[in-house]
């Protein structure tokens, strides 16, 4: 049991480090707000050295008073749905990046066990927020283990959730930046042609309309000369 324990560790451990290798790449920050796991996910996430260059607080809420005076968690939506659902995941993963000022809001909120709680959601199930200043999302499963099994287990669903939302987040706004050049692209080919049809019907019309002074001038004279005007008071 011990060696699981440590493997499932190591692997938490593992995928950390390919979230922090992200959030490095751009500067960004991540603070969580956490529940069940009790602290479980700031302590995987700050094992990793340098963590104060991205991570600079993170809350444990286990009440539903905490949720709602700490991470701004509404009240009604605690008292009708509870804890454990994806609207409170998204609410405590924003609110936490709200007060925090981090680029990033993470959030656990599950039953880890061994008992249900009084919703009668069953033990292992867990709801995982994510929230940025453009977009927020909740993910959810269930595990079946031991109370520090489904621990483990759910910072371990947490931190891969965060990366592929990240992975999704990056690929939209890769998507909406290669549509941008595009139509830039094509207006730049558009008004390129209709300047070159505007320059081409210019020079046609000079080319067909000889200047009307030209031919009204006689041979050797130019237009307005003072000598071909009868000065008479």
């Amino acid at each position: 049991m011990g060696t699981r324990h440590y493997l499932m560790d190591e692997e938490a451990q593992a995928i950390a480090t390919r979230l922090v290798r992200r959030l490095r790449e751009v500067g960004a920050t991540i603070t969580v707000a956490e529940s069940c796991t009790g602290g479980l996910l700031a302590s995987t996430l700050t094992d990793i050295a340098g963590a104060s260059e991205w991570f600079e607080q993170s809350w444990v809420c286990y009440s539903y008073e905490s949720k709602i005076i700490e991470l701004e968690v509404e009240e009604d939506l605690l008292e009708t749905k509870g804890a454990v659902n994806a609207q409170v995941a998204i609410q405590m993963a924003d609110g936490a990046r709200k007060r925090s000022g981090a680029d990033l809001g993470l959030s656990i909120t599950g039953i880890a066990g061994p008992a249900q709680d009084d919703s009668n959601k069953p033990v292992g199930l867990v709801y995982v927020g994510i929230a940025s200043k453009h977009w927020a999302n909740a993910e959810s499963v269930q595990f079946g283990g031991t109370r520090f099994e489904n621990k483990i287990a759910f910072v371990h669903f947490a931190l891969q959730t965060a990366i592929d939302c990240w992975d999704n987040a990056k690929i939209r706004v890769e998507k909406v930046l290669e549509k941008e050049a595009q139509a830039a692209a094509e207006k730049a080919v558009i008004l390129a042609r209709s300047e070159a049809e505007r320059s081409r019907r210019a020079a046609a019309a000079k080319a067909g309309a000889p200047w009307q002074d030209e031919a009204w001038q006689d041979p050797g004279k130019a237009v307005g000369d003072d000598e071909a005007v009868d000065w008479k008071e």
